[in-house]
């Protein structure tokens, strides 16, 4: 594991952060603390403190994980965007993953529990109830995306391809943010909220923001500067300035 580097003002959070995130335990430690929501909602039916209807309380509350995860990986980039925190991409993979699982899990529990594999009945509710319309078509993008996650799948698709199917993730949280909306009676906050957040990602993902450190804004900047030319006493009557480079080096002597 590397070490963190030093810095005037103690150790760098950044060197530090991304070292964590890029041991070998980073990514059981996620693994293990996403499936917590689930097994903290079977032990709730486990001992009857699901409420009165245990089973419509496992039905929103995997459909509510579903979404959570889903946004939570969509927000893995804007955020290594923002923190420069390079190791927070290997899980979005993970996690976008998580979100499917729990989807599988939310129409599951609905279709076995909920309507007790009553295939006419589960029609009906899909053509009568939009907000069910909604979600299956959140649940089929999110498939889609779930079987070509894959290193193969990547390389049989080709990367075009592959980028411009997975675009599809904005399109599954906003169909589970307008889910959510239509399935609560009335305008509650707890949807808009995460409606707002998808919003919010969706608009970082056309307008980006990059926040660095004064070194990094400085390092930018000299890349940026203009080409130097050698001075005009140098140069012999009637000469075109010779193209330099930032660091002062001619091309002739780069080649």
């Amino acid at each position: 594991m590397p070490a963190p580097m030093a810095t005037a003002g103690g150790v760098d959070w950044r060197a530090a952060a991304n070292a964590a995130l890029v041991s070998r335990w980073a990514k059981p430690v996620v693994f293990t603390a996403a499936l917590v929501p689930l097994v903290w909602t079977v032990w709730l039916a486990y001992t009857g403190e699901l409420g009165a209807e245990p089973v419509l309380e496992s039905v929103k509350a995997s459909g509510l994980w579903a979404l959570r995860f889903l946004l939570i990986a969509l927000a893995l980039t804007p955020l290594r965007m923002l923190t420069g925190l390079a190791g927070l991409a290997r899980f979005r993979r993970m996690l976008g993953l998580f979100a499917f699982f729990y989807a599988c899990v939310h129409l599951s529990t609905y279709i076995g529990l909920d309507q007790f594999f009553d295939w006419a009945a589960i029609w009906k509710d899909i053509v009568k109830r939009p907000y069910i319309t909604v979600g299956m078509g959140a649940f089929l993008i999110l498939t889609s995306l779930a079987a070509t996650s894959t290193d193969g799948m990547v390389k049989r698709m080709g990367g075009k391809n592959w980028r411009a199917l997975h675009k599809g993730v904005f399109i599954a949280g906003v169909a589970g943010c307008l889910h959510f909306i239509m399935l609560v009676k009335g305008w509650q906050t707890t949807p808009l909220i995460y409606a707002l957040i998808c919003i919010g990602l969706l608009a970082f993902r056309r307008w980006p923001i990059r926040l660095g450190s004064h070194k990094d804004r400085r390092r930018k900047e000299a890349r940026q500067a203009p080409v130097r030319t050698r001075p005009a006493a140098v140069q012999r009557s009637g000469e075109a300035p010779a193209p330099h480079f930032p660091d002062g080096s001619s091309p002739a002597r780069r080649s």
